[in-house]
């Protein structure tokens, strides 16, 4: 990345205009990767390059090189509205936000059809580019192909259906009751939302019977939500799980094909625990079902009997003391009877083997397995992604079940996501780092990389090329938290910095416990942008974030907006030590979690920040959902101290700092009521603070580029841009 200062001069001023505009800055990506059952075949959806939200459907033939589109979206779809629930789903997968056509596909068994959901219709596509419309599918919600490729699954008005894929045959309605409160075959709210289970139905893998999940909302408390747009205002009656307030009903059965043999899964005496997972044996004679309790400090592994219904303990996963289970989905039945488990008992997330009632650890050290990308029965090697080498960076690693060393299979200095064929011999590696936006190769069982699927290589051609020269590095380094000895990960881009000039901090955090901002990966060209305009970006993971062990995350636990506004509040000051950084015009930003700090960091420290902007933020937790909130903050019922004192305002005085208050007027996730009710408190008190507010945006509203000139404009009034 090294540059002359004639080409530094000559490059073109990176806008936000552009960096919101198509194509994609970052280059083409491609999402929802998946490989053909014989291998020969990588698809994915990719965004058109004149419309960067619109997807179609490509494959490329890992023998040769050739790709090629599937389906063209455009040429198939009728541009429908989707139906609501089908929006919410949307909604709830953060990676399909504000995005259209070809999102989804799923592989016939046979390798020679896919069946592709296009604008709230389903079409089945050939490998030589026939489109057929499978009738009677309008609407249809998580439709699957069977294991053994004879049906086609879906959900339609709350009820589970099935059709032969074929298409000799009409679709058959195997649920009777779904209506009103009452779903069947769809993941609830809590599920989708919070814990990534997307799916209310499991296929058995010889076609012949069907898990299904069924859900009654009508215990659960009815929020009266305005969705406000720009020339009107619908309101929703939406049943939302508030903490401390009551869940859906949940229930497992078991039924066939056709409808007939339905039974009841014996889910235990509390109805008051949530359905995490369900997986079918390899054998199809077993079901394994996790049921966690509503604390969320016990998970129960189930081995049912599809037959009967009736259930035995196999295991219980306990939280460790003042601590919480995290879910995953890093775990697989083997044909020999033994599962592969995710634990983090030893206080870090290792993979462990339950054989004949009886566990080994399989990896153990001070770092974290992220995810379980194959395993390979036939060899006896495992294969996992985790941060071994470097907490910053995600590595691809095998291991031999038989023991010996664990052997990293890609390369160190960047951040890897890794999909796994079934059998473990192929792998769709995606990886990044802060010069080099995200590039897909396949790779074999070694690691080593048989052909790009995606070079992405910034040439002459790449989107990003024009800004190339002015690109600036990422530098990265740690502090000690509040608590003065647990090292934190600080992650900083500076402009090119002139002699005796000092530059403003645009602070941006998240803070919340789950995700890890700090990585060694390509960054949003949005950072980038700002960069250019003369303002330092830096960001650090407090504790409660990811990928750093039991202890480091359980910090927040009945405490959100305590350890990790102090280890920010750490960040400001070492920023303000750095002898190029303007001590009084640090600026924080955050959305959504980090909205929430941007207010708690400012009422703590009246004089540490110069501005600050929150986003989307949640003001008072008993307004969050069950299922997120309580894992951290326990029960408002039986916590009440604990929700008050972790209010984002509990004294509007104390808000000194310059404030912009943001948000979308139609968030069905984070309620708008959180703002207003943050506005109205403020107000009562004379407190000065400017708002902007968006009809007819959702959470995602962040990626508006109204939104982020906003922030432009309020930080160049009051603390201003550039070095001085």
């Amino acid at each position: 990345m090294a540059m002359t200062a004639e080409a530094q001069t000559a490059a073109p001023t990176l806008t936000l205009e552009r960096v919101f505009a198509s194509p994609d800055l970052s280059g083409s990506q491609p999402q929802a990767l998946g490989l053909s059952p014989d291998g020969t075949l990588l698809t994915s959806v990719r965004p058109r390059a004149d419309d960067r939200s619109r997807f179609d459907l490509w494959a490329v033939d890992t023998r040769t090189g050739a790709e090629r589109m599937l389906v063209d979206s455009l040429k198939t779809g009728s541009g429908a509205e989707l139906s609501e629930a089908a929006k919410m789903q949307r909604e709830r997968d953060r990676t399909q936000t504000g995005k259209t056509g070809i999102l989804d596909y799923d592989w016939s068994p046979d390798g020679r059809s896919l069946l592709v959901p296009v604008d709230g219709e389903l079409f089945l596509a050939d490998l030589a580019g026939g489109v057929r419309k499978l009738e009677g599918t309008k609407d249809a919600l998580n439709p699957t192909i069977s294991p053994r490729g004879t049906f086609i699954g879906f959900v339609r008005d709350q009820n589970l259906w099935v059709r032969p894929l074929s298409g000799e045959g009409a679709a058959r309605q195997l649920t009777k009751d779904g209506r009103g409160t009452v779903h069947w075959g769809e993941a609830e709210f809590i599920a989708q939302e919070e814990m990534h289970r997307r799916t209310g139905y499991w296929w058995s893998p010889d076609d012949r019977f069907l898990a299904v999940a069924r859900f009654d909302e009508a215990p659960v408390k009815v929020f009266t939500r305005a969705a406000i747009g720009a020339t009107g205002t619908r309101v929703f009656e939406q049943r939302y799980p508030a903490a401390g307030t009551a869940n859906v009903l949940i229930e497992l059965h078991v039924l066939r094909a056709d409808g007939s043999g339905s039974v009841k899964v014996d889910l235990g005496s509390d109805p008051d625990i949530y359905l995490a997972r369900v997986d079918w044996a390899p054998d199809g004679k077993t079901l394994l079902v996790q049921r966690e309790n509503r604390a969320q400090t016990k998970l129960d592994v189930l081995r049912v009997d599809p037959a009967t219904g009736r259930s035995t303990l196999l295991f219980t996963e306990s939280a460790a003391p003042k601590s919480w289970i995290n879910l995953s989905d890093a775990y697989r039945m083997m044909r020999d009877g033994s599962l592969l488990w995710l634990s983090e008992r030893d206080g870090f997330a290792h993979l462990w083997r339950l054989r004949e009632g009886r566990w080994t650890q399989l990896t153990k050290g001070p770092w974290v397995v992220s995810g379980l990308a194959g395993v390979d029965e036939n060899r006896g090697r495992i294969y996992f992604t985790a941060n071994k080498d470097d907490v910053l960076e995600q590595q691809l690693y095998a291991l031999d079940l038989a023991g010996g060393a664990i052997t990293r299979l890609t390369e160190a200095g960047w951040f890897n996501k890794v999909v796994g064929s079934g059998d473990a011999t192929r792998f769709v590696v995606t990886r990044s780092n802060p010069d080099q936006p995200p590039q897909t190769y396949l790779a074999d069982a070694d690691g080593k990389r048989l052909a790009w699927v995606n070079e992405n290589r910034i040439d002459a051609a790449h989107p990003y090329a024009p800004y190339l020269a002015a690109h600036r590095p990422t530098q990265f380094g740690t502090i000690k938290a509040a608590d003065g000895k647990t090292d934190l990960y600080w992650q900083m881009v500076t402009p090119r910095l002139e002699p005796g000039k000092r530059y403003p901090v645009f602070f941006q955090h998240y803070g919340g416990p789950g995700p890890q901002s700090v990585q060694r990966t390509w960054k949003d060209p949005r950072v980038q942008q700002m960069v250019a305009k003369g303002w330092i970006y830096f960001e650090v993971d407090n504790r409660g974030a990811a990928n750093r062990g039991v202890a480091f995350e359980s910090a927040i636990w009945h405490a959100l907006g305590s350890v990790e506004v102090a280890d920010q509040a750490k960040g400001a000051a070492y920023l303000k030590t750095l002898p190029f950084v303007d001590p009084a015009r640090i600026a924080t930003y955050g959305w959504s979690y980090g909205g929430y700090m941007s207010l708690k960091m400012i009422e703590a420290d009246q004089t540490l920040y110069a501005a600050s902007v929150s986003g989307a933020p949640v003001t008072d937790w008993r307004l969050y959902d069950t299922h997120w909130t309580e894992r951290y903050m326990g029960d408002p019922r039986t916590d009440k101290a604990a929700y008050d004192t972790s209010r984002a305002v509990v004294d509007p005085l104390k808000i000194t700092t310059p404030l912009m208050l943001m948000h979308g007027m139609a968030d069905d996730n984070v309620f708008l009521d959180n703002s207003t009710e943050v506005a109205a408190r403020m107000q009562a008190a004379n407190v000065p603070f400017e708002m902007m507010f968006y009809p007819g945006k959702a959470h995602g509203a962040v990626r508006d580029v109204h939104v982020w000139t906003t922030i432009e404009a309020f930080l160049d009034r009051h603390v201003g841009s550039g070095p001085r």
